[in-house]
Formats: C-alpha cells, structure tokens, sequence
C-alpha cells in the first residue's frame, strides 16, 4: 500500500467514525463512549500524516507508534459500544476489521523501520 492510499484509508475510517458517532443515541453514556472514538479514530489520519512529514527515523517511529496507539484505543472504544449494546456487533464488524488491519500494518512499518535503521544507522528511513 502507498503513502497515499494508507492517507487515503486512514481518513475514510474516520468518516465512517464521524457518520457513526453522529448516529449514536443522545444519551449520556453513548455520547461520551462516541466523543474518546471520535478523538482517537480522527487522530489515527493525522498522526499518520505527521509521521510522512518526520524528520528523522526516531520522530516517524514516535508518530507511527502513536497510529498504532490511537487506532487500538479506538478498538476499545468500539468494543465498549458493542458490549454495553449501544451498537450491534453486526454494524461495526467491518469497521473494526479494517481498524485492526490499520494497527496490523502500522506495526509492520515500524517493525520495517526499526531493522533498516539498525542496519544503516544514517538512514532516515
């Protein structure tokens, strides 16, 4: 996947998010469940977009650890919708899945990052 494709993904999830805490019933509980995923799911775009414009190999793997946080804070905020039975788990299956891919290939890249800057300690990347 290219930089821009990945940009591309990571700011459709957070439209879907976006869509889905604007449909979340007006009550105390949904509302402040929707607020944490709405900050963590739109931060997941933004970070990944900070960490293409790092400036060195410690400040992109500082951003893409903070992608990979985000995004799996935003698991837990879904998972919660799903358990206090706000949201089935029907409706936000394919949106977890695709968070749990975002975090999958998040983790490869600092994984891909951390072993080329071992073994080439002047490269940025």
């Amino acid at each position: 996947m290219t930089e821009q494709e990945f940009k591309d993904r990571t700011k459709q999830i957070a439209l879907r998010i976006i869509r889905l805490v604007e449909s979340l019933p007006n009550t105390n509980t949904a509302q402040i469940i929707g607020k944490q995923l709405l900050r963590s799911a739109t931060s997941v775009g933004a970070n990944y977009r900070a960490a293409c414009r790092g400036k060195s190999t410690a400040d992109i793997l500082h951003k893409l650890a903070i992608v990979e946080e985000e995004a799996d804070e935003s698991l837990y905020w879904l998972e919660l919708l799903i358990e206090s039975e706000i949201v089935t788990e029907k409706k936000l299956s394919v949106l977890m899945s695709d968070i749990n891919e975002t975090v999958a290939m998040t983790v490869s890249s600092i994984k891909t990052l951390r072993s080329k800057n071992i073994d080439n300690p002047k490269s940025k990347i």
